[in-house]
């Protein structure tokens, strides 16, 4: 069975690793290959060819560092269909999840080619009499991403191309659950001719990780995954003087009022909810529903999750693929019985759903439980599963004071269609994000995928015009000049 090699220096090179993990197709149980875990050594070669090769990439024009990406983006176009069924394969979702998740990557490596005009500084004459002043932007050195399952070609392409554009070196930790697709990328990465070191992939897990966040040389990280982890990160990051953006946990709520658009509102949070099989930090996890949104909207959204087509992604007619491992579906399925247990109404029970050929996957159908308790575990718990809990609410206030009460931060949506409703909802719901009569499933690569509360541990988050600043230094120099200067 294949062990994935690391990618430092411009050299694949198997991993002195002694211990690895098997990865598994999530809907077939079958064994694809095995991911070393990575020692502190192998992190630290890593980061001394990123080190070294800083130096010269630092000093390569903007418009130049963009040629690569302009390159890249044509090869990940080429080769999107093979990127797609690699995701699907190590990762469950359905093939055109798979492939709109790899149209939004590509979205980010073209904006990126954006950054000689995007990385402008500010110029001051006369600050004072005589004193011009001018603000730079400069590129950090060696950056850094640890990437979860839940998006293995988009996550680490929210980052990558930033640093590169920017003028910073590279390290990406692909998670250990889904590696291959980085495998995939880094092949095209190689073929854009990237000077040496500029790129680095290591594969590994929590050694691999601890030894990113205390490496010396490595200035900046990027982190998604869950709310505890994320802290752990930051927390060591920071303390290790480190920039630091760790995305967290979510708990997405979507309110519906009784002027909502059953239909199209139905569809959307079905898709949000149950789409990746509810695998992704912007999935719907909450409905509120406001007076007599309760009936129309509990009655289709039990419909439209019943019919939802479960099975093997790579199958055309699939809508929903499995959960990632039997660990998360064990997980999921035990929350679940807690919400029962806690005083919520099952209305439709997904665990341990038999799927015809694919009885060894870790399928569990779409879940929907009723008179969810806002103070219960199974509504302030990221299930990170096909699982959608109901409140009713008499109000929009009673509302949005659930949305706040929330410890996460990630996303809120509200459907209606009162343009003060909406103003409302904008202006008093505490998330990074908003929704109105949309549930976003992938964030725009437009802007910032911001988060708040305990859903993001930094200040400047991914994407746009912040990843711009998060992966640069701000400089500012003052000059005075005599008139006999030459």
């Amino acid at each position: 069975m294949n062990i994935l090699p690391n990618y430092i220096n411009n050299k694949w090179q198997k991993s002195p690793a002694t211990e690895n993990i098997e990865i598994t197709n999530p809907a077939t149980a079958e064994l694809l290959a095995k991911v070393p875990l990575s020692s502190k050594s192998e992190v630290n070669e890593a980061a001394e060819s990123a080190t070294k090769a800083f130096k010269s990439w630092r000093r390569t024009p903007a418009s130049q560092r963009v040629q690569f990406l302009f390159l890249l983006k044509y090869l990940l176009e080429e080769h999107l269909e093979d990127i797609a069924r690699t995701i699907t394969f190590e990762c469950g979702k359905t093939l055109v999840e798979s492939r709109i998740e790899m149209r939004r990557a590509i979205e980010n490596v073209e904006i990126a080619c954006g950054i000689p005009m995007m990385l402008g500084g500010n110029h001051h004459e006369d600050i004072v009499d005589g004193i011009d002043g001018t603000m730079i932007r400069q590129p950090l050195g060696v950056c850094a991403a640890i990437c979860s399952f839940s998006f293995p070609g988009m996550i680490p392409l929210w980052f990558l191309p930033y640093a590169l554009a920017c003028g910073n070196t590279y390290i990406v930790k692909p998670s250990e659950k889904v590696p291959l697709t980085m495998q995939k990328i880094f092949q095209l990465l190689e073929q854009t001719g990237l000077p040496e070191g500029v790129v680095n992939l290591v594969n590994g897990s929590k050694e691999t990780v601890d030894a990113i966040v205390e490496h010396p040389q490595i200035k900046a990280i990027s982190f998604v995954g869950s709310t505890s982890v994320a802290k752990y990160i930051y927390s060591w990051g920071a303390a290790n003087s480190k920039r630091m953006q760790c995305h967290g946990g979510a708990k997405n709520p979507i309110v519906i009022l009784p002027d909502a658009d059953i239909v199209n509102t139905t569809r959307i949070a079905a898709d949000s909810a149950f789409g990746c099989a509810g695998q992704t930090c912007l999935a719907a996890s909450i409905a509120i529903t406001v007076g007599e949104a309760q009936e129309t909207f509990t009655q289709a959204i039990v419909e439209a999750a019943n019919k939802r087509v479960v099975g093997n992604g790579l199958d055309d007619k699939v809508e929903m693929g499995p959960v990632i491992n039997a660990g998360s579906k064990t997980r999921i399925e035990g929350l679940i019985e807690k919400g029962t247990s806690s005083g919520a109404k099952l209305l439709l029970d997904g665990r341990n759903p038999l799927i015809p050929g694919y009885e060894q996957g870790n399928f569990i159908r779409p879940t929907i439980l009723e008179d969810v308790n806002p103070l219960s575990e199974i509504a302030n718990t990221e299930i990170f599963g096909p699982v959608l809990s109901l409140i009713h609410v008499n109000n929009i206030d009673e509302a949005i004071s659930l949305v706040n009460d929330n410890p996460f931060g990630k996303m809120a949506c509200l459907f209606t269609a009162s343009v003060a409703a909406a103003r409302k909802f904008r202006y008093e719901a505490e998330t990074g994000s908003i929704g109105i009569n949309i549930a976003p499933t992938e964030p725009t690569p437009f802007l910032p995928f911001s988060s708040c509360k305990k859903s993001f541990f930094g200040d400047l988050h991914g994407q746009g015009n912040q990843a711009v600043e998060f992966f640069t230094q701000t400089k500012t120099v003052l000059e005075r000049w005599s008139s006999k200067s030459k």
